[in-house]
Parts: C-alpha cells; structure tokens; sequence
C-alpha cells in the first residue's frame, strides 16, 4: 500500500474548525471523576515512587475507583456486585497499542484475536465470537454511546473509538448492569476519551517497523466555567505483508459548560479508515513460513468506513442529593469492504443514521437507600446491498450459485425504547442492588429486490436455487426482561466479598433476519438469552490491589447457521471459568501486573457437524487458559522498564474437535525515559524472540486449515511533548 502524507487536508481544516468554531456548541467532564479523599490516598500511595511506578500504579489505589461505565451519574459508582477491569491513559500511553487487541489482552477473560489491519474478533467470558451476529455479543461503546445501533452491529467496530488517545478503558464482565441491554451479554468494552476542556495538551509521533507512523495531538483552553478541546490522530501503516496497509485518521472534539444549577457536556468523535486488507493464509502451519505469511492471497481486499458521533450530556443535582444526567446523541456509519472470504468476493456496502437517548436518574430515600430509574430510545435507518461484479470461480456449483448482480439490497427503521429500574440498599458492611431492565425493539424491513433465492433480473440459478435468499419485506419485533442482583460485603477495611446473578439478551440482528440462504424463507429467530451467576473477592494490598472472579453463563437460544444454511436459535452453550487481576508493587522499583483465565466453553446442544453430534464439545476458538503478565523495574525516577508474557493455551479450530492451534507466547519490551518535565521518550519492541505464530487459526471444510500470521519482531519509537 502507497502511504498517503501524514497530514491530511480534511482533517487539518477539521481540526481547525473544532478549535477555534466550537466555542458556540454547549457542552460535565465525562472524564473519571476524582474525589478529594481518593486525591489523598494517590498522594500517600505512589508520592515517594519513581516516576514509572506511579504511572504503573495509579490503577491500583481503590478497590472501588469511580467509574463512568457503571453509573451515568458523576461520583455514582455502581459495580459492587461486578467486575469493572480498567486501564488508565498512564498504561495506554507506555502501551501505545497499533491495534486495540494489545491493550484488551489486560482483561482477564478478553481472548480477542487480531485479524488484518485494524480488524479483529471479540472474546469476553467466551470464545472468539464470529457468525453474522456474533458482534452481539458484547457492546462496544465510546464515553458510554454505543458505537452501532443494537440491531446493526459490526463485528469490527471498536476501530470506530479512539482507542489510540483514550484516557481509560473499562471492561464490564457479563450481563451485570442495567444500563446495558441488548447486544451486553458477554460484557461492555468503554473507551473513555480525555476531557480536553480542562486545559493542557500533548503532542507525539510514533514511528515503527514496517511503514508505520502516526502523529498525536491534543490540545485544551479551560475558560473557568467553559472549555473547549481537541484530541486528534492520524496514522499511516504500509504493513508487514503483502499489497496491505492502513490510513486512519480520528477526532474527538469536546464542550463544557459549568452553571451552579446544572453542566453541560458536549462531544464529536469523527472516524475515517481507508484499509487495504490480506486475506487468510492456508495450509498446516502455513503461519511458520515466512514466504507464505508475508503474502496476500486477496489483493482485492479492501475497508473503507467513516464514523460520525456527536453528543450532549447534561448533568443535574439536587438539594436532597438526588442527581440526572441525560444525553441525546445521533450516529452516522458508512462502510464499504471486500467480502473476501467468500465465494465470488462480493463487494458490501452498509450504512446507518440514527439518534437516541440515554437518561437516569437517582433519587435518594435516605442516607441507606436510594434508587436509579431511567429510559434509554434510540431510533435508526439502516440499508445493505452485496452485490458481484465478476464470474465465481471453483466448481461448476459454485459458479451456478452464486452469481453476478445484487444479492441483497435492504433497508430496516429499527425503533428501541428500553426502560430500567434497580433499587440500591446499603447499611453497615452490606451493599445491595436489585434491578431490572425491559427492552423492546422493532424492526420495519423493506426488501429492495425480487423475493427468494434467484438471480437479480429474476431467472433461476441451477442445481435447486441461487445460494442468496431474501424475504419479502415485513417486520419483527423482540420483547425482553433482564433481572439483575448484585451485592457485596466489606469483610475488612481492605477486603470486599461480591455475588451477583443476572439475565442478559440480544435481540437477533438484522443480518441474521434478512440475509438468509438456499431454500430458507423466513427467519424465525428468537432473541439469545444468557442466565449469569458470579462469585468473587476484591481487595488492597500494601502498594497493590487484586481481583478473584468465579462466574458461570448459560446462554439459550443461540443463533447459528445449521447444516441446511438455516438461521435457527436453538442452541444452547454454557461458559464458566475462573478470573485472577493482580498489581503488586514491591519496594519502590518493581511491580508486577497479571491478568490471567482459565476457562471452559461448551456446546449443549445437540447437532451433527458432519457426522459428529457436538453435545459435550469445546466451542472452537476457545483457548482454556491465557494470562498476561507484566514485570516494570524502575532504573531511576527518570527511566523505566517492562517486560511482558502474553500467553494463549491451545485450543480446537472446529466444532467436531479434530483440528487445533497450538498455542503461542509472546514476549515484549517497552522503555519510557523522562527525559525532562515536558518531553518523554519512548522505545517498544514487540515479539522479542520474533516468534512465528497466529494472530488467528481457523479451519473449515473448503480450505483446511488457514490462519492471521503475526509480525515478527518489529519496534516503535515514540517522543511525547506536554504542552
């Protein structure tokens, strides 16, 4: 791929307009919130560290941090019935990921795996999710706006957050608050964007192996009760392979406005991704040839996608202590890619608009009682067409099948209101929290092209029908109730016992209900619904703190394609394992972080895959064992250094459990040195024993084994300036 200039006329005129043509848009922080107590034990904690021990540490001072992702409210943190995993900026920035899987394998639980450019597959509490509604499965969402309708999600679509310049990410484990609903089953990833209207900036350059650089600005004036912001990057990576790359740039512009009666937040994230994508290799252990996993078996692959995102937050508080927040947002999505792992590589293009709310509002009975209500609507016009522009090569079958024209070409006005309740009792060590979240969604489709499975201009395909089949257009509608328990027990001053059961769901999404295949028809799906048991501790330790987590989910109704390329749901998995967060400082030059799982994913259901009923099997893509685990050594108040263990067990690539990956583990090394108060250098080396593995292994009939290559060892070195 031709890299384009770093600066990009757009997005420079983009930047300049934020800047100095915002000052008119009225806009509370949605950063993290502080409290004057918590400021006193940072200080206490991390004041006669070196200075890469307290930017290791800082996540480590509470065994309740204030959160934004577990209560909407500023200074309402609601999560002990739960886990919140959650990074800062200090450990984003020494990380400075290429790809947002780097910084998720610090999650306990979270097995995502990186496919090409800035794409990847989600796991959270389960196996690496794929299928046309797979990204169903855990909500993605940036300064708590879902990044995608609930119906029309991607499963790629944390590129759309920026990731790359966030000031923390939190990670909510399973279906345990009732501010999430649809599409929440396995857990929430939040990519919380800095509040830039405080003041202060930063500007940084990255520059690494394989054409790729990227150029970092933020920059902020805080007028008192008023501020404006910009947090900006671009970046340019030519690739390890051949003919990929990618061109991305991403823009947050925020607004603040203080009164004593009530503050107003407003923010836009704009997005852009120009990818040229490589395309699975094939062959057993092809992975390990360094001829074979340089090359590009699809050429033609291409991403493009634009994000738009603007919302407004309003925050409110009470004489009596009660407090509101209500945030209007509207969603813009654009995406045309290269379908190229299918037969004829057709070519889709997808789009969504639409605007929403969310709200909640605490209402206080008494100092040990108080309770949240709310509503969350949305409404959204999303269309798809997949269409071929050339002959299908391979067999005379497929050739017949799948033929050139439209294969689909639909429009769906989904409308979503979704109220919720959960009363919160606390009284001496005890924390309790009980709730509920009713979900209703509608979807109104229209079928743009000739019903069933023919051709676009209407003649039949041979051998029985056209692989693609459309429905005629009608509507559906999902109805749903989630309960929620979750309480804790403060055992000591720094010990605290949790226990929470909840329900979670997903309403089928729009690609499951309308892009069917062969002879079915209709779709007659009902929404997956998850049952989520949860046991753990969480605790301080002199200079650290840790997390134990036992959960078990059962999932029914399960949406999956059978061997008659049927979407049904009735398949039911069950999913449980055991959880280990730790961050331990020893002295005051060493720390030691470990994120670590081992769990058990199964299919419950009976079904044949080939001639083997899967009842009983290990789910595919569903490593039992994987941790992560960091060693800082501070050299001096000025340098630092890391050493990380990324290890991922072996684990089955089909459902019949007859093909597997072996496993790998990585080794890195980061360095950061201060070089004064205002300048910070930094130097990376990714995959230090430049070991050859797979991002991804997969296998099917068709082409037997196939895999993602990882790089091999490659280094960035990056400069920071405060400004």
């Amino acid at each position: 791929m031709t890299a384009k200039p770093l600066f990009t006329r757009s997005l420079l005129a983009l930047c300049f307009t934020s800047i100095y043509g915002a000052a008119f848009v009225p806009a509370i922080a949605y950063g993290q919130y502080t409290s004057t107590a918590s400021q006193t034990k940072r200080a206490e904690l991390t004041e006669s560290a070196p200075r890469g021990i307290q930017r290791a540490g800082r996540d480590a001072e509470n065994i309740e941090r204030i959160e934004t992702t577990s209560s909407r409210l500023i200074g309402k943190a609601n999560a002990n019935g739960y886990v919140v995993s959650s990074f800062n900026e200090d450990t984003l920035s020494f990380l400075s990921f290429q790809h947002i899987q780097e910084s998720l394998n610090y999650v306990a639980g979270a097995g995502v795996q990186r496919g090409n450019g800035q794409e990847y597959l989600p796991a959270l509490r389960s196996p690496v999710l794929t299928g046309a509604g797979a990204c169903g499965g855990i909500l993605a969402a940036e300064d708590g706006v879902p990044l995608r309708a609930a119906g029309f999600c991607n499963i790629n679509e944390l590129f759309e957050a920026h990731g790359e310049m966030a000031e923390r990410i939190d990670v909510v484990k399973g279906p345990a608050s009732v501010l999430y609903g649809s599409n929440a089953i396995h857990g929430v990833i939040n990519v919380i964007t800095p509040d830039t209207t405080r003041g202060g900036g930063l500007a940084a350059f990255d520059y690494g192996s394989f054409g790729y650089h990227r150029l970092k600005f933020r920059q902020g004036k805080d007028f008192g009760n008023s501020g404006i912001g910009i947090n900006a990057s671009i970046t340019r990576d030519t690739g390890y392979r051949d003919d990929e790359g990618v061109d991305q740039e991403k823009v947050n512009i925020r607004h603040r406005f203080e009164s004593d009666a009530f503050s107003v937040t407003t923010g836009m994230t704009y997005t852009n991704l120009e990818q040229d994508t490589a395309g699975f290799i094939v062959g057993e252990d092809s992975y390990k040839d360094e001829d074979i996993a340089q090359s590009n078996p699809n050429p033609e692959a291409f991403r493009d996608a634009t994000s738009l995102r603007l919302w407004s937050k309003l925050d409110m508080t009470f004489d009596d202590g009660h407090a509101l927040t209500v945030t209007p947002y509207i969603r813009n999505q654009e995406m045309d890619f290269r379908m190229h792992f299918l037969p004829g590589k057709p070519l889709e293009q997808n789009a969504q608009d639409g605007f929403g709310v969310l709200s909640q509002f605490n209402y206080v009975v008494n100092p040990a009682f108080n309770i949240d209500i709310g509503i969350d609507a949305e409404s959204t016009d999303g269309e798809l067409m997949q269409a071929q522009d050339s002959e299908t090569v391979g067999s005379a079958f497929l050739v017949e099948t799948v033929p050139v024209g439209k294969h689909y070409d639909y429009t769906v006005d989904a409308r979503l209101i979704a109220p919720f309740f959960a009363l919160n009792w606390q009284q001496n060590t005890w924390l309790l929290s009980l709730g509920g979240r009713y979900e209703d969604m509608q979807y109104r489709y229209a079928n743009n092209m000739n019903v069933g499975r023919v051709r676009e201009d209407g003649t039949a395909c041979g051998f029985g029908g056209c692989r693609y089949s459309r429905p005629e257009s009608g509507e559906n509608s999902f109805s749903n109730f989630s309960p929620k328990f979750s309480a804790s027990y403060k055992l000591t001053d720094k010990t605290q016992l949790y226990l929470g059961a909840s329900r979670g769901y997903r309403a089928p999404q729009a690609t499951e209900l309308y892009r069917l295949q062969r002879a079915q028809q209709v779709a007659d799906l009902d929404s997956v619904k998850a049952t989520n048991y949860e046991v753990g501790v969480k605790g301080l330790t002199e200079g650290g703190r840790y997390t134990v987590s036992l959960y078990s989910l059962r999932k029914d109704n399960v949406i999956y394609r059978n061997s008659d390329f049927f979407n049904v749901s009735n398949g039911e998995t069950w999913h449980r394992g055991i959880e280990l967060e730790l961050s331990q400082a020893f002295g005051n030059s060493w720390r030691i972080d470990f994120a670590g799982s081992y769990a058990k994913h199964t299919y419950e259901h009976s079904q044949l895959s080939g001639e083997v009923d899967i009842k009983g099997n290990d789910i595919d893509t569903a490593p039992a064992l994987q941790f992560n685990t960091r060693v800082s050594y501070a050299f001096s108040d000025a340098l630092q250094g890391q050493l990380e263990w990324q290890y991922v067990d072996d684990y089955f690539t089909d459902a019949e459990n007859q093909n597997s990956y072996e496993g790998h583990d990585l080794l890195h090394a980061r360095f950061i040195y201060a070089l004064s108060d205002t300048i910070t250098l930094f130097a990376r080396v990714n995959n230090v024993l430049d070991t050859q593995y797979a991002e991804r292994a997969d296998f099917t009939s068709f082409t037997g084994p196939r895999f993602f290559p990882g790089r091999p060892r490659n280094v960035m070195f990056s400069a920071s300036v405060a400004l």
